[in-house]
């Protein structure tokens, strides 16, 4: 028998088998590795790439960024200065607002002073104007200058003096004339003539005369009476008017030159308007030509007689307040021989002057 043959794991075969598996795990490995880097290869280009690109990137945003804290820094410093500016003009605002405020108290100071200066001028001009008429009427306190022939003050007694004057002036038709067949024949006249009748313009003249006497410290009143009573000065109410203020008495003399006498006499109403002034005249210088015609009210016929024309002046005196003097200038009428007496009677009662002025007069 033959020798049993002893058996070897490890025989060549074995060997060549284990070897040959070993090379195909390491072909298998090999293999496997060779892809797996070109894999990581191409992988790790892509990184790269992106790499790469984000640090391009992070170099231009800080390169940004840094140009954007530039711009912010400048942008901070232009806020600055702007509110430093700000400040400046709210300062600058704030001055010139009070150089405004000032300048302006300043213009109202100046245009106060300028008010104070016209108001000083209007004063002064007044003063001046003032003084003008005191050398114009230089002959004692007239505010208006008369003109006429000879000497004006050879009529003795009367005194126009007093604070407060009223000149009463007839303007019945009876101051046409002195003979009652003028005073009928120029009553049919034209208005032209009947201004210019002699005894009327005598009644204006003394008018006129008694305007020029007038104290510059007093006040005047111009009353018109035939059957009524109005007052000459325009738009005076019957109230007292300043002497000084001169206008309204030039107003005065011009409405007295206007007008026509025509109508009948009612010293009662004269009387009872002159009663109606506040305060009572100090003086009234009543120029009149004759006895009343009437009272209050129209008479019942067309004539009056002497004794009823004598009646009628009792009851008008009987209205005269107390205390008031009555100055009487009269140019007498034919036919009515008791009118004389009974205004003499009246002035001197009274406190006033009587007087008939010559022809020559004022």
């Amino acid at each position: 028998m033959s020798r049993r043959r002893r058996l070897n794991v490890f025989s060549l075969s074995f060997l060549d088998v284990m070897s040959c598996g070993f090379g195909a795990v390491v072909l298998i490995f090999l293999i496997i590795n060779h892809e797996s880097e070109e894999d990581a290869k191409v992988v790790n280009k892509d990184l790269l790439s992106e790499v790469r690109m984000l640090d391009y990137q992070m170099q231009n945003g800080e390169r940004d960024l840094f140009e954007l804290k530039e711009r912010l820094e400048d942008l901070l410093q232009r806020v600055a200065d702007s509110d430093q500016k700000l400040i400046s003009t709210s300062t600058e605002i704030e001055q010139t607002t009070e150089e405004f405020a000032h300048i302006n108290e300043l213009s109202l100071a100046k245009i106060k002073s300028l008010e104070e200066l016209k108001s000083d001028v209007d004063s002064r001009e007044e003063e001046v104007e003032r003084l003008r008429k005191l050398k114009q009427a230089s002959e004692g306190g007239k505010v208006r200058s008369f003109v006429g022939e000879g000497d004006r003050q050879y009529l003795t007694g009367l005194k126009v003096g007093g604070k407060n004057i009223l000149i009463a002036l007839d303007v019945s038709a009876s101051m046409l004339d002195e003979r009652i067949v003028n005073v009928l024949r120029r009553r049919n006249m034209s208005d032209a003539r009947k201004r210019q009748a002699p005894k009327w313009q005598r009644a204006v003249r003394t008018v006129e005369w008694l305007a020029a006497q007038l104290p510059l410290d007093a006040s005047f009143q111009l009353f018109a009476f035939d059957t009524e009573v109005r007052s000459l000065v325009p738009e005076s109410d019957d109230q007292w008017i300043p002497i000084d203020e001169g206008r309204p008495l030039d107003d005065a003399i011009d409405a007295v030159r206007e007008t026509i006498p025509a109508g009948g006499t009612s010293l009662e109403n004269l009387f009872l308007a002159l009663r109606r002034l506040t305060p009572l005249p100090d003086n009234v210088y009543l120029i009149c030509d004759s006895l009343p015609t009437q009272g209050t009210r129209p008479p019942r016929k067309a004539m009056v007689s002497g004794r009823e024309r004598l009646d009628l002046f009792s009851d008008a005196v009987g209205k005269l307040p107390a205390q008031v003097p009555i100055n009487v200038i009269m140019f007498p009428m034919e036919g009515d021989p008791m009118a004389s007496a009974s205004y003499w009677q009246l002035a001197r009662t009274s406190g006033g002057a009587f007087m008939v002025p010559a022809r020559d007069w004022p």
